[in-house]
């Protein structure tokens, strides 16, 4: 599927979605490295987030370094589990 690194946030989302867009942003603008995975052009990935949501291709589906998910989070979920809040 993907060159998974345990060390790594994963987000597996689409190009045109505007919250996978949302939670890159906040990524990207503090400077916080992670995977991402278009599960339009991973069809091992989009199994993977049905899998974890329950049938639903829900996105963003992150994962992090902990093993813990937010799917679909709020900015302020999102910036409170990077420590960002």
């Amino acid at each position: 599927m993907t060159d998974e690194n345990p060390n790594t946030i994963i987000v597996y989302g689409t190009q045109w979605c505007g919250d996978t867009i949302r939670a890159r942003r906040i990524l990207d603008n503090n400077n916080i490295p992670y995977e991402w995975v278009d599960i339009n052009k991973n069809p091992e990935a989009a199994r993977l987030v049905e899998k974890l949501n329950k049938g639903y291709r829900s996105v963003p589906t992150i994962v992090f370094t902990d093993g813990s998910m937010l799917v679909e989070p709020s900015n302020n979920d999102l910036m409170k589990k990077l420590g960002l809040a």
